[in-house]
């Protein structure tokens, strides 16, 4: 069995297809199909079942599956440990975030205490972090709302409350409270479901007896204010993306508890470099402060 066999596995399992996983490997669909077939040979049992041009792990692919993917992870994780051994200055961090809108402070902290190490960001559903976070492929993710799984690590940093934003004009902008059930004819700007906020708030509005009706469905947070101060809509902003020099007043929710738990994730068994050490403790340190600013304000409101 060859190193190779295991990538070109992982592929097509991932995309159940052989066009789109010789793409993404920038190989001939021909050769790929070959290698396939020889780790099947080599392994004596059919890792797919052929349905027309698709292919469908069946159930000694799937148990394959797990094993190629831990194998290919410890394997990365030496790569990665030997590269901060020879060069511990340099390197890369991956991250994934369900909500950005903190990331550029954190990110601006971590640039002047690392500033060779580079850095790629991808925001993400909670769904499609927790598959990264599962492969091994992110070193962190700032999750909204917190991930449960056997092998993530959750360290909850702030417990973030959720705002109603309403533009200046506004019925409700001379308000500093709002209840929900007074938001039942409101038109909403958001966030698609699968994001944290929209996720959470959802079900919120439920249970006092209304679905929020969307004008507007997105995949980007910091639009929504732009949106809300347009005056297309309202929208749940969490405290941590209010945007105080827009044309928009945030409103406190009265007859609810509405909160969402930010959380910092990584695979337990992931390597962490000195690096990525470094990220969590700025993150960490970044959310106390947070914190502490949140407990003034709530003791000298004025």
């Amino acid at each position: 069995m060859e190193l190779l066999q295991l990538h070109y596995f992982l592929a097509v399992a991932r995309s159940e297809h052989v066009t789109e996983a010789a793409r993404k490997l920038h190989v001939t669909q021909s050769s790929l199909s070959k290698t396939i077939q020889r780790l099947e040979e080599d392994l004596g049992v059919l890792l797919f079942d052929r349905i027309g041009r698709k292919l469908q792990l069946n159930e000694f692919g799937r148990t394959f599956l797990r094993r190629a993917e831990r194998a290919l992870f410890e394997l990365e994780q030496g790569k990665q440990e030997l590269s901060d051994l020879s060069s511990p200055d340099h390197g890369a961090l991956e991250l994934g975030v369900t909500s950005a809108s903190v990331l550029p402070d954190i990110l601006r902290k971590y640039r002047i205490k690392r500033p060779n190490i580079q850095f790629h960001v991808q925001m993400l559903t909670t769904q499609e972090m927790v598959t990264l976070l599962e492969r091994g492929e992110v070193d962190y993710c700032l999750s909204s709302p917190p991930v449960e799984r056997d092998e993530i690590e959750c360290q909850i940093v702030f417990i973030d409350p959720i705002l109603v934003a309403v533009p200046l004009g506004h019925r409700l902008a001379d308000r500093s409270s709002v209840s929900l059930s007074e938001l039942k004819d409101e038109w909403f700007v958001g966030l698609k479901v699968g994001y944290g906020t929209r996720d959470l708030m959802d079900p919120v509005c439920r249970s006092v007896g209304f679905v929020p009706h969307y004008v507007y469905e997105g995949d980007e947070p910091a639009r929504l204010v732009n949106l809300v101060e347009a005056e297309i809509g309202i929208a749940f902003i969490p405290s941590t993306a209010r945007n105080d020099r827009a044309q928009i007043k945030y409103l406190q929710v009265e007859t609810h508890e509405v909160v969402r738990k930010i959380a910092l994730l990584w695979h337990k068994s992931r390597y962490i470099s000195p690096a990525a050490q470094d990220f969590r403790e700025i993150v960490v340190e970044y959310f106390e402060g947070l914190s502490k600013e949140a407990q003034r304000y709530n003791e000298n409101p004025c």
